[in-house]
């Protein structure tokens, strides 16, 4: 059995009501804790205190983010309470500095992480389609998620000593979001939390 925690970055604000985020969230939720897993969740949206989510993080073997993507980043939200907690989780089990010494300040940046041994996944959700991906001449010039917008992202996780596991993205989900797709990524999702993510 391992430690999961899950941060819900769904955000509510202005035509997003972060419900496909929360529904991610229960399917992550519900297949860990059938595997046996401990999990906690976080839910950007709520009320929280940077110290104990610290706490949540130091606690966790996987952190398991949920987010969508508004204009090629993060949720102002999510990249606020990662901004909060991190900082609380500074010389307190997150991150000591930047890994560098004063003697060789030209190497090593980036290896002042406390959470090496521990790993971070990370769903995203577009409006984009797949294809906007992948076929040459379309908007993101064959980079995939994780080496174009979610690039920062992982190279943050890094930054603490987190080892990333294969995440998911869910696309197409405003013009194209029919009952039958909603239906196909749950069960390729669950499948994927079985068979590969997870690999603990």
């Amino acid at each position: 059995m391992k430690k999961i925690f899950i941060i819900n970055g769904g955000q509510t604000f202005a035509h997003s009501g972060g419900l496909f985020n929360n529904t991610v969230t229960n399917w992550t939720a519900d297949t860990l804790r059938e595997l046996g897993h401990e999990v906690r969740i976080t839910n950007i949206n709520n009320p929280y205190t940077p110290a104990e989510e610290a706490e949540n993080y130091k606690w966790a073997d996987v952190i398991i983010y949920h987010t969508p993507i508004w204009w090629f980043q993060v949720p102002n939200g999510l990249k606020k309470y990662i901004d909060e907690v991190f900082t609380a989780g500074h010389n307190n089990g997150i991150y000591a500095n930047d890994g560098r010494s004063r003697k060789n300040p030209d190497i090593n940046y980036g290896t002042g992480g406390l959470m090496q041994g521990k790993h971070y996944m990370v769903t995203s959700s577009w409006n984009a389609p797949q294809t906007a991906f992948t076929l040459a001449g379309e908007f993101f010039d064959e980079h995939s998620e994780d080496e174009g917008v979610l690039f920062g992202f992982h190279k943050m996780n890094q930054f603490i000593g987190l080892t990333k596991l294969e995440g998911f993205h869910f696309h197409d989900l405003e013009k194209n979001c029919t009952a039958a797709r909603l239906q196909a990524y749950h069960q390729d999702y669950v499948a994927h939390l079985k068979n590969n993510s997870l690999t603990l």
